[in-house]
């Protein structure tokens, strides 16, 4: 350890040293994306005036991944340890501080209770919890616990010793460590970062440029956010090795506008660390010079692809770039670069730091180490956790995440975003590691996966991401742009009852035809319908034959009904209702009934015309209104 850093360190705990071994009360509040959409920023006003009452220490902090719990608050005692409730509504803020203080928080705060990060008598630890138990937190180990805007308090948990140790070493030596402990391109590819590092290292020219690939553009994906918002300062310290490693000196972290607290997380951290010397010029005495700015994206799915997102990086349009020439050789601004996702460079201080044998005491041999995963859908329990690379994904979507509520079926998964394809509820016992699922035709890819049950319909759900996926399509080859809505065409027709037999064969024409694209993003635009056409035929073939639609959710297979005119939420439901399809029929007047027309109202009903099926009336009124197919209706009236 240099003196340098030796120095930096004792300051930092020095100042981070009466929130890690409190003497009063600390009240760590999460603030982050999820939390803040369930009202923790309120929570956290309301909570401010009450800090000085009970003499606590209000603390802000990232996320511990508990986003179905949110607001999640918790509260570390030096006589109590650490205890972790949620939700907290902003109303209960008075009520629950004062329970959480008490001398019996167990008791007083049961409503709240999640359970003890630390010790604390009488209440479960949160291991026994299953969402928190199965996990092993190493990219995750002080989320929830600091402070993202706190240098101070990163470097006092051990932020940048890494690079301290990585600054002496020759930059062969960390691309062997890297690739020696197997991290791969946790963006999806797999690639292994240490083998992509020598490439760049042995690339000709003074000039080269590391890239950070924080574009995330999957639905139901978050992994890049919470480690951006809840530990930015990891991300600048893998990026910081990686410059050591490539004989890079500057790097641009790539972040899409659609997170507006990581940017702003981010870039308070790098202000920070040029402040304490560990980006810049001659970092820890050692002559080694580096530097990282902000690109914002601005929203283009396909800037995710690496040549695409460096030509945004550029300054120009986001557009995937034939290959070779390869980012070793001509990335940004046709100086050689290297691309690497978000959790990939998270990975980099812990293997430098602990090394790569320790690395690889969790996971398999083809993926070794942990990944983050962000779940989400049909599930008692949505967030995101961090587990071995081997682990069932039963265990993790049933277990950890507990399954569909109220008693539903899982019927599917989607890994992988909108190019990754779908599984059936059979293969959930599948290992979470990248061979399993290429093998099933799919992909693992960044972490986001959505597990949907028998309410959903699979054919409904592969016209979503085929949708999405042309109107992500950057238009620059025919073969994507074209194929893509010749895609979605086929599909809406079957969606709207005018499916054919052939259109089985179209759908296989068109996949191959997308196999032509002239990148990823075209390639893997069928995966969804083949997960469909391979895994779900059934349900297709009923779309197609019978025009029936089993989920009830098809536009064209179904009409919504009204069962129930007397049930008073009718009133809320045609308020609430985006078409104003729902209304009242003005009632025959009686020929002794003076009563103004306005006040002779008759039965409700639901205009089908103006009906867009989105499912808010029979949300709102389930026992007023129900969803039946419409193919049971032309029978009736043949």
């Amino acid at each position: 350890m240099s003196v340098a850093y030796e120095e930096l360190r004792e300051a930092a705990e020095l100042a981070a040293a009466p929130r890690r071994s409190p003497a009063r009360p600390v009240v760590r509040v999460d603030l982050s994306t999820s939390s803040i959409a369930a009202e923790a920023d309120r929570l956290w006003e309301a909570l401010e005036p009450l800090a000085a009452e009970h003499d606590i220490e209000l603390m802000r902090v990232g996320t511990l991944g508990l986003s179905w719990l949110e607001p999640v608050v918790e509260v570390e005692r030096p006589e109590m340890g650490a205890v972790v409730y949620g939700p907290v509504p902003p109303e209960d803020a008075a009520e629950f501080l004062q329970a959480a203080l008490s001398d019996n928080p167990g008791e007083a705060a049961a409503p709240w209770l999640i359970g003890a990060r630390t010790p604390s008598a009488g209440i479960a630890p949160l291991s026994d919890h299953p969402f928190w138990g199965p996990q092993e937190r190493r990219l995750m180990r002080v989320m929830g616990l600091i402070d993202p805007e706190s240098i101070d308090e990163a470097i006092a948990e051990g932020a940048y010793e890494a690079l301290d140790r990585a600054v002496t070493m020759e930059p062969m030596a960390i691309c062997d460590l890297v690739l020696s402990a197997g991290v791969g391109g946790r963006g999806g590819g797999g690639f292994p970062a240490g083998q992509k590092w020598k490439f760049l290292l042995g690339a000709p020219g003074p000039t080269k440029y590391l890239v950070c690939n924080a574009d995330e553009g999957d639905p139901g994906a978050f992994v890049n956010r919470v480690l951006m918002e809840s530990d930015p300062h990891l991300v600048i310290e893998g990026m910081a090795i990686a410059g050591k490693a490539t004989g890079s000196d500057y790097g641009f972290i790539y972040i899409r506008d659609e997170y507006p607290l990581s940017i702003e997380r981010m870039q308070l951290a790098l202000e920070q660390a040029r402040e304490r010397g560990v980006l810049g010029r001659d970092i820890f005495g050692s002559g080694f010079d580096f530097d990282l700015e902000i690109t914002r994206g601005a929203g283009s799915y396909v800037c995710g692809e690496e040549t695409g997102l460096i030509a945004s990086v550029e300054g120009i349009r986001g557009m995937p770039k034939i290959r070779p020439p390869f980012p070793a050789q001509r990335g940004v601004f046709d100086q050689p670069s290297n691309v690497n996702n978000t959790e990939t460079y998270a990975n980099v201080p812990l293997i430098v730091q602990h090394g790569d044998a320790w690395y690889r005491q969790f996971g398999t041999e083809s993926d070794p180490g942990t990944k983050m995963f962000s779940i989400s859908g049909a599930l008692e329990r949505p967030g995101i956790l961090e587990v071995p690379f081997g682990m069932g994904m039963d265990e993790l979507l049933l277990g950890c995440g507990g399954g569909p509520p109220d008693g539903h079926e899982p019927k599917g998964i989607q890994p992988g975003g909108p190019l990754g394809g779908l599984l059936p509820a059979s293969d959930l016992g599948l290992r979470l590691e990248r061979p399993p699922f290429t093998e099933r035709g799919v992909l693992l890819g960044s972490g986001g996966l959505i597990l949907f049950d028998e309410r959903a319909s699979a054919v409904d759900l592969t016209k979503y991401f085929s949708e999405f996926c042309e109107d992500e399509s950057c238009g620059r080859c025919t073969t994507c742009h074209g194929g893509s809505q010749r895609l979605v065409e086929v599909l809406e027709r079957i969606m709207h009852g005018d499916g054919r037999e052939e259109d089985l064969e179209r759908i296989g024409a068109i996949d191959r035809t997308l196999q032509n694209a002239n990148c990823l993003h075209g390639q893997f635009t069928p995966y969804a319908v083949r997960g469909l056409v391979n895994y779900f035929r059934d349900e297709l073939d009923t779309h197609i034959a019978e025009k029936r639609d089993p989920a009830r959710v098809a536009p064209g297979l179904t009409r919504y009904l009204i069962t129930d005119p007397a049930d008073p939420r009718l009133d809320e439901a045609a308020a609430l209702c985006p078409t104003a399809c729902i209304e009242r029929a003005p009632a025959e007047a009686d020929e002794e009934d003076d009563a103004p027309a306005s006040e002779r109202l008759g039965d409700w009903r639901i205009d089908e015309a103006r009906c867009i099926h989105c499912d808010v009336c029979r949300e709102i009124a389930p026992d007023a209104i129900r969803v039946e197919d419409r193919f049971l209706q032309l029978l009736s009236v043949i």
